[in-house]
């Protein structure tokens, strides 16, 4: 029996480290996340779990039951600590099949996770019975909104909404408001759609990691993330002054300018942290000799898109840029090969470096 929490209530609301093996232990980390937390539905799923456990005990098959949890950060970090824990439990036990308990669709995202380890035999799907006045939209939306990553996702956009209306009317440019909340709410469904929220957590993970172990990597770090907003102020900068200017070039010179004065700072930053990651393997004696290849593929990638801005700033029409057309030409098949060139040396030095060890 495995019994799945995959966003870590144990942990985090009853202070149970998973796995939890064994019918007493489970009983057990069942009734403290009952008292830390009536209403969880996980409660129901390890009872779950349970009363299937006893089931199947009673007919005389050998069986065990286990409950694993991942972490509040629900995606590739909870479930890989579960995929680290149903790894143990297998090496312990060698079962021959899993029963699934879970509470929902969320924990059972996880299946193929657990189909690629040990036969799955069967999947129960734990759900609680309701009163009538339990199921009052005001109690129902009250839940929901208790969340965090139900609430996360809604009140961040309406909140951001507000505040930035508030912002404009204050300065009397309330005609700018729906601009501005249309384009904040962009980024930040952009920023979840695409996993961002994600990497930030990783990277935060990664950031306090370094600290507390005192590594290279967490004063390159600091150091690429103020290379960073140097990069974004610069550009900028420049960007609106272009944009607020008497002639207008377009959003696609704009964004040129943007990236002509700004790169290099952003390669910087690249290589900054890169070079701590190396520095760490080399006092370490371990690590990916792959490393050593990636500041020279930043370079070449920054002068890749330095060399484009420069050749279209360059072609444009009133543009007052120091290259004229023909030169930006020359620019861009020079910078071309001699990107391919530093690419070809950053791998050429990480086969050496393979060699070596």
């Amino acid at each position: 029996m495995l019994c799945i929490d995959r966003d870590d209530d144990l942990g985090r609301k009853a202070r149970v480290e998973s796995p939890v093996v064994g019918r007493d232990a489970n009983v057990e980390a069942t009734l403290k996340l009952g008292l830390a937390d009536p209403e969880d539905s996980d409660v129901n799923t390890i009872l779950g779990g349970i009363k299937v456990y006893d089931d199947l005990a009673s007919q005389g098959k050998a069986v065990e039951i286990a409950s694993v949890a991942g972490d509040p950060n629900v995606g590739l970090v909870s479930d890989g600590k579960i995929a680290h824990q149903i790894d143990a439990l297998i090496e312990r036990f060698r079962p021959a099949g899993v029963v699934v308990v879970s509470d929902g669709a969320e924990d059972e995202a996880i299946l193929p996770i657990i189909q690629s380890r040990v036969k799955v035999d069967a999947v129960k799907r734990i759900l609680v019975k309701q009163s009538h006045n339990l199921e009052s939209t005001y109690y129902l939306l009250k839940q929901v909104f208790r969340d965090p990553k139900i609430s996360h996702t809604f009140f961040i956009p309406l909140g951001l909404a507000l505040l930035i209306y508030s912002t404009f009317s204050f300065l009397g440019r309330s005609d700018f408001a729906v601009i501005a909340i249309l384009a904040a709410v962009g980024v930040y469904l952009l920023f979840r759609g695409l996993g961002l929220d994600d990497f930030i957590e990783s990277t935060k993970q990664t950031f306090k990691g370094n600290l507390r172990r005192g590594k290279v990597a967490f004063v390159t770090y600091v150091l690429a993330a103020v290379l960073v907003l140097i990069a974004t102020i610069q550009g900028s900068t420049r960007f609106w002054d272009y944009y607020t200017g008497e002639i207008w070039y377009g959003y696609i010179v704009l964004v040129m300018v943007f990236v002509y004065y700004s790169i290099w700072w952003y390669v910087a930053a690249g290589i900054c942290v890169n070079l701590g990651k190396i520095l760490d393997f080399y006092i370490e004696g371990a690590g990916d000799e792959r490393a050593y290849s990636y500041p020279f593929f930043i370079f070449a990638t920054g002068l890749i898109f330095w060399s484009a801005s420069v050749f279209i700033l360059a072609s444009s029409a009133g543009m007052a840029f120091p290259l004229i057309s023909g030169s930006s030409t020359e620019y861009l098949a020079v910078s071309a090969a001699l990107a391919i060139t530093i690419a070809l040396v950053g791998v050429k030095i990480s086969r050496k470096m393979v060699g070596r060890r």
